[in-house]
C-alpha cells in the first residue's frame, strides 16, 4: 500500500522527539500500519542547522511553513510550533489545502479547538491532538474511546509537571518556594518566565480540553477558576501532614446536581490517596464514571520522547484513516458536536477548607476570626498551632467544616482587613478522598 507522507513544522523539543521516535520505530510502525509512514518535509526557522536522524533518509528542509501546507506530496501536517498566532495560521493553511492535522498545541486547542474541528469536518480531513495534554499519557484516547460508553461524573488531574516537581521538592526538603523554583529553572523543568506553570494557566488550558472530552461541552480556559502555587510554603506541608494530607495543584471537574464546576488550584488531598503519590514532574488523571467507577492514568506529562510518542500515535491513526477512507472519523473531542453549556461559578463549590494565618500575636485573635466565620455561617473543625519563638510572625491553621466557597471568600476578604495579620489568609480546599 502506498506510503503516507508527513510534514513536520517545528523542531523544538517535541518536534525533535517526534522525529526520533519516527526514525527509531520506522519498521515497527510500518508493520502495524501495513504501509510506510514517511517524513517528507521538515520546517523551522533554524532548519539548516538541525541534525536530523539518519534513518529518516532524504528529507526536504524549508524555513517557510507555507511550502509544507501547500506541498501536494504531504498528506499530514504536524503542527509542533506551539503558541496561538503562527500555529493558527499553519492549521488554517493545512485545512484550506485539505491536509489532515496533528498538533500538540494545548493553548490553541483549548481556546478554539472545537471551531477548528468543525472546519476540518467541512474540509473532509482529520484533526488529532493527543499530545496536547499529559504528554505520554493517552488520556484523550481513554476519554474519546476507551471509556466512551460510560458517563463521566468527575475528573481530577495533576497536569503540570513543573508545579508538581516544585511542590513535591518543597514537601521532601522543606526548602522555600523561591529556592526550589530557581533549581527547577536550572534543571530545565521551569521556564525563565515560569508564570504559565506556577500560576496555573498551562494546567487550565489542559483541563479545558479534558473537560470538553469528558462532558461534551464547549469549555474555554476563561470558564475555569485558576489559582497558582506561589504562596505554598514548607509550613503548609507540615500542617497538611498533621491533618493526614499533602498539597498538589489539582485540576478538577465535577458534575454536581446544579451543574459542572471547574477549577485549577492547590488543594489538600489525603496522603493515602493514589493522587498524593504522584511525585516530581509526572502527571496523573483520575476519572470517575457513573457505571464503570474509578480509573487512574499515570505517566510523564512532558519530555521530548514521551510527547513524541503521542504525536506519532496520532500520525498513525490519521494515516490509517487516510488510507482506509473511513467516513466515520472519531471526533478529537469525543462528541460529534459540543454543547454550549456554561459551567457554574466556583463560588458554588462546597467542601472542607484549610485556612492558614500568619499573625502578630496578641490576645483575642482566635475569637476575632471565629466571630467572622460564625457571621458567615461557617463552622470550625479544628485549630492547629506549631510552637514558635517569633510571636510577631506566628503561623497557625484553622480547618473548616464543609461550607460554600462563596462564604469562605467573604470571610477571608473580611479577615484580610484585620490589623494583626501579616498577610491575607491562605485558603485551600480539602478534597474528598479520591
Amino acid at each position: 500500500m502506498q506510503q503516507v507522507n508527513v510534514g513536520v513544522i517545528g523542531l523544538g523539543n517535541v518536534g525533535s522527539g517526534t522525529l526520533e521516535v519516527l526514525a527509531e520505530n520506522a519498521s515497527q510502525i510500518a508493520l502495524k500500519l501495513g504501509f510506510e509512514l514517511r517524513v517528507s518535509t521538515v520546517c523551522s526557522r533554524t532548519v539548516e542547522s538541525k541534525q536530523l536522524p539518519a534513518a529518516l533518509g532524504k528529507v526536504k528542509r524549508t524555513q517557510d511553513w507555507r511550502e509544507v501546507v501547500a506541498d501536494s506530496g504531504v498528506d499530514i501536517v504536524a503542527e509542533l510550533v506551539g503558541g496561538t498566532s503562527v500555529a493558527q495560521e499553519i492549521i488554517d493553511g493545512a485545512i484550506a489545502n485539505k491536509k489532515s492535522v496533528v498538533t500538540a498545541n494545548k493553548e490553541l486547542m483549548a481556546s478554539c479547538g472545537a471551531q477548528i474541528w468543525e472546519r476540518a469536518i467541512a474540509a473532509g480531513i482529520n484533526l488529532a491532538m493527543e499530545a496536547s495534554v499529559a504528554g505520554g499519557i493517552p488520556i484523550h484516547t481513554v476519554l474519546r474511546e476507551g471509556i466512551s460508553g460510560d458517563r463521566v461524573v468527575a475528573l481530577y488531574g495533576i497536569l503540570n509537571g513543573t508545579s508538581n516537581y516544585i511542590l513535591t521538592e518543597i514537601e521532601k526538603r522543606g526548602d522555600p518556594f523561591d529556592l526550589v523554583l530557581a533549581e527547577a529553572q536550572q534543571l530545565g523543568y521551569a521556564e525563565a518566565d515560569p508564570s504559565a506553570d506556577i500560576d496555573g494557566y498551562d494546567a487550565r488550558s489542559k483541563l479545558a480540553i479534558l473537560a470538553a472530552l469528558a462532558f461534551g461541552e464547549r469549555i474555554t480556559p476563561e470558564d475555569i477558576f485558576v489559582e497558582g502555587i506561589r504562596r505554598i510554603s514548607p509550613m503548609d506541608f507540615r500542617y497538611a501532614h498533621r491533618l493526614g494530607h499533602t498539597i498538589r495543584l489539582i485540576c478538577a471537574a465535577r458534575q454536581t446536581p446544579d451543574g459542572l464546576i471547574l477549577s485549577v488550584r492547590p488543594a489538600l488531598v489525603g496522603e493515602r490517596t493514589i493522587i498524593a503519590g504522584v511525585q516530581g514532574a509526572y502527571n496523573a488523571v483520575w476519572v470517575k464514571g457513573r457505571h464503570g467507577g474509578d480509573t487512574f492514568y499515570y505517566g510523564r506529562g512532558a519530555g521530548a520522547r514521551p510527547t513524541g510518542v503521542a504525536v506519532v500515535s496520532d500520525l498513525m491513526r490519521v494515516a490509517r484513516e487516510i488510507r482506509s477512507g473511513s467516513p466515520q472519523r472519531v471526533s478529537p473531542f469525543a462528541h460529534e458536536r459540543l454543547g454550549e453549556y456554561k459551567p457554574l461559578e466556583i463560588s458554588h463549590e462546597k467542601c472542607a477548607y484549610y485556612l492558614r494565618f500568619r499573625v502578630d500575636d496578641r490576645p483575642g485573635i482566635i475569637a476575632a476570626l471565629a466571630g467572622i466565620l460564625a457571621d458567615k455561617g461557617i463552622s470550625l473543625d479544628s485549630v492547629l498551632q506549631e510552637p514558635s519563638d517569633n510571636k510577631h510572625d506566628l503561623p497557625f491553621v484553622i480547618t473548616l467544616e464543609p461550607t460554600s466557597e462563596r462564604a469562605v471568600r467573604d470571610a477571608v476578604e473580611k479577615m484580610s482587613r484585620l490589623d494583626f495579620l501579616r498577610e491575607p489568609p491562605l485558603a485551600l480546599p480539602m478534597e474528598p478522598p479520591l
